[in-house]
């Protein structure tokens, strides 16, 4: 009895070892596949700037093959078939990113100018304002108002300029609100500031931030933070 008892003892020693072991070969190969990967990115991405374009797709595509999780790989081959002017072919390779990475925010920047590019402007707006709001970007904010602007679609611009005012200006973050040009202030938060002071003359008296408690009519919003707000908007920042 006791031998026996030894023996499986022996044996489920054995087992664990074994499994110890293919895991190790597992994880081995995992991060070979992930390095060979990023090594033919990187190849591809000098077969770009040589300008073998050709080489680049295929090198991209044997990263993915070798590991469909590169991150680098999505975005290389992507942006390679938006410059190539492919952008279908550039908004599926993004949208299978996303399926394979979905933390891979890059993707839908570059699937948002792909779906603008090939006509979807709707999507494409929503892809850069998650892109943005994932990476408080404002440049990309700044992108969405262009395009907002393109479409003939004043209020939105103006909301989305206000928005890059906030990230640039750090009012999000409590900071004092300011008027005027701010002495060293981003050349992005004045530009923000002259569109906004633009666009209020033209959507006036749509806007629903100017338009709040103005004189002749309309209820006196006593909320301090949105009066302070409106104040702010209505002299442009």
């Amino acid at each position: 009895m006791v031998r026996r008892v030894a023996a499986v003892a022996c044996g489920l020693s054995y087992l664990a070892r074994l499994s110890c072991f293919a895991w190790l070969l597992v994880a081995g190969s995992a991060r070979a596949q992930a390095s060979g990967a990023g090594e033919l990115v990187r190849e591809a991405h000098a077969r770009e700037a040589t300008g073998e374009d050709e080489v680049a797709l295929r090198l991209y595509t044997d990263a993915l093959t070798l590991d469909p999780t590169c991150g680098e790989g999505y975005l290389g081959l992507g942006a390679l078939r938006m410059r190539l002017g492919d952008a279908r072919e550039a908004e599926r390779v993004f949208s299978v990113s996303l399926a394979h990475v979905p933390a891979l925010n890059g993707a839908y920047l570059g699937r948002a100018r792909a779906r603008r590019a090939i006509g979807r402007a709707p999507e494409a707006a929503a892809d850069l304002e998650t892109y943005a709001n994932k990476e408080d970007d404002p440049r990309a904010l700044r992108e969405l108002a262009r395009w907002y602007g393109e479409d003939h679609r004043p209020l939105a611009e103006l909301a989305t300029w206000r928005r890059v005012l906030t990230l640039t200006t750090g009012v999000a973050k409590g900071e004092a609100l300011t008027s005027g040009f701010a002495k060293g202030e981003p050349p992005l938060a004045t530009e923000a500031r002259t569109m906004i002071r633009a666009l209020q003359i033209v959507v006036q008296p749509a806007d629903p931030v100017t338009s709040s408690g103005a004189s002749g009519g309309g209820s006196i919003d006593r909320d301090p933070v949105r009066a302070a707000i409106a104040r702010i908007a209505r002299r442009g920042g």
